[in-house]
């Protein structure tokens, strides 16, 4: 054994020049590699600063809506007593608003622009009291209901009174009529729950989410029933029980290339195979989970492999050695261990899907469609499909909810990338 202990320490000065030279080009480079990393970071997360502020400053105001507060008298000279649906529901609310505003001697023209100051919501709120309660006929009524979208537009600031009069949506007399209501205390601005409640609607201060959201749930409800068993086994086919021969190799290599094929090629395919040769009913939800599957599917299959590889070997060789077959170690050992990593990847894959709109706008869900679906067979939207309806309107009011239904659908992303986030953390083994 050789005595260290008589060895000659090292001297002082071991260091040369053109080494402490390099070492100090090589913490410089590090350095700088880590402000640029430090600043990609930075840059990412002020990039999504200003996506979600612009979105808020321009979606909050759709999560108000402007009422007008209002008591009308059921005269019988505009009440059908024969049919009541058919009243003049319309001609009782003009002289009712001419009346409110001291103007009950306007002339037709008059009558009908004080008349739109209430959304056409007003005449639909009113003939359902009225055929649910037929006894109100002749009594009077204080109803609250929405503002036309130009006065709604006005309560919210966002029609500019200075501009001049010939390119403003609303008169000087008009602006006048809606500032006399407010003095009296008869507009409020209350939180808009219609967003969420309402079905689409031509009228934005009656137009919703509720129809978009239902069709959503229909169709991830479809993909995932359709792409978790069928992935999974899948899966487990390719990584336990498949030979290890060219057959699997290409069908390995297919699998990867379809998760990164367009989401607008699966579309196509649902146009032509589901609504051409099946002849499936167009726009439905149950159409639309179906297409949804088939772009899930990969990125399923591809989590659960990984998940099951993620499995030590030490837990199938120890089930094998106390006598398991291959399908009980796969079933009763591999499979629940991996579950963690599988429900992850599948919720991941279902956010991703409930984003994608290309694939829907090609199977048709994106018709205007004023009722939510009563089955995933009806006509329907999704959010993704009703956004892009909204953005394309040209009417004032939806460029404000459009930027709140996109908000909406961040937040279902978030709380779907959260929750896969929880699995993973509870339940997820430490080797």
């Amino acid at each position: 054994m050789t005595d260290i202990s008589n060895s000659p320490a090292p001297a002082a000065g071991w260091t040369t020049p053109e080494a402490s030279a390099r070492l100090r080009r090589r913490r410089r480079a590090e350095t700088r590699l880590k402000l640029v990393g430090m600043g990609a970071i930075g840059f990412a997360f002020l990039m999504l600063a200003v996506l979600i502020g612009s979105l808020t400053l321009s979606g909050w105001h759709a999560f108000t809506q402007s009422h007008a507060r209002i008591t009308v008298t059921l005269a019988p000279e505009y009440i059908n007593t024969d049919d009541l649906r058919r009243s003049d529901f319309r001609g009782l609310l003009r002289a009712t608003m001419a009346e409110r505003l001291g103007e009950g001697e306007a002339a037709a023209a008059e009558l009908r622009r004080m008349g739109a100051i209430l959304s056409n919501g007003a005449q639909s709120a009113l003939r359902e009291r009225l055929v649910a309660k037929p006894a109100l006929a002749g009594q009077t009524l204080t109803l609250r209901v929405p503002l036309a979208d130009p006065y709604d537009q006005l309560n919210k600031g966002l029609i500019d009174r200075d501009t001049p009069e010939n390119i403003r949506r609303l008169s000087d007399r008009e602006i006048g009529w809606f500032d006399a209501l407010k003095a009296e205390g008869a507009i409020s601005r209350p939180l808009n729950f219609g967003l969420l409640t309402n079905a689409d609607s031509r009228f934005p201060e009656l137009a919703g989410l509720r129809g978009a959201l239902v069709g959503s749930l229909y169709a991830l409800l479809t993909c995932f029933l359709l792409s978790f068993p069928i992935g999974i086994g899948a899966a487990i086919w390719l990584e336990e029980f498949a030979p290890k021969n060219r057959m699997s190799d290409l069908i390995e290599v297919n699998i990867n290339n379809l998760a990164a094929v367009p989401s607008v090629v699966f579309g196509l395919l649902a146009l032509a195979v589901f609504l051409g040769w099946f002849g499936m009913p167009r726009s439905a939800p149950f159409v639309g989970g179906m297409t949804l599957a088939l772009m899930t599917l990969p990125t399923i299959i591809i989590a659960t492999r990984a998940a099951l590889k993620a499995v030590p070997p030490s837990i199938r060789e120890a089930a094998m050695g106390l006598g398991a077959s291959k399908q009980q170690v796969v079933f009763q050992h591999v499979l629940p261990l991996a579950m963690p990593g599988i429900l992850t990847g599948t919720i991941i894959g279902l956010a991703q899907a409930l984003g994608e709109t290309a694939p829907l706008l090609l199977i048709g869900m994106n018709a205007f469609v004023t009722a939510a679906p009563a089955t995933p067979f009806d006509p329907s939207t999704a959010l993704p499909t009703q956004i892009f309806i909204w953005a394309d309107s040209p009417e004032r009011g939806f460029v404000s909810r459009t930027s709140a239904a996109i908000l909406v659908l961040l937040g279902f992303l978030i709380a779907m990338n959260a929750l896969a986030i929880f699995l993973r953390s509870k339940f997820e083994r430490k080797w």
